[in-house]
């Protein structure tokens, strides 16, 4: 029989990792925000915010390569 808290995070962590940056990033700080204001309201809420920056950073990653490679490509010279 599975652990509930560990199909909780599981479900949490399919679920974020669909998501694109912006709605990562906003997800990640309004849960540490909440766990600020309301200490431990969501058991293992800590290990959820990892993970969630994990995937954040991989996120962000992805996200400055591709747009890092469309500012070269519009930036290549053009021969006259």
């Amino acid at each position: 029989m599975d652990n509930p808290r560990h199909t909780v995070t599981q479900g949490i962590f399919g679920y974020a990792s669909k998501l694109r940056f912006p709605k990562l990033f906003l997800l990640t700080a309004g849960l540490f925000v909440a766990d600020l204001i309301v200490p431990d309201f969501i058991p293992f809420v800590d290990e959820i915010l990892l993970g969630l920056l994990t995937l954040l950073l991989g996120s962000l990653r992805t996200h400055l390569k591709t747009r890092l490679s469309t500012v070269d490509a519009s930036s290549t010279p053009t021969s006259h």
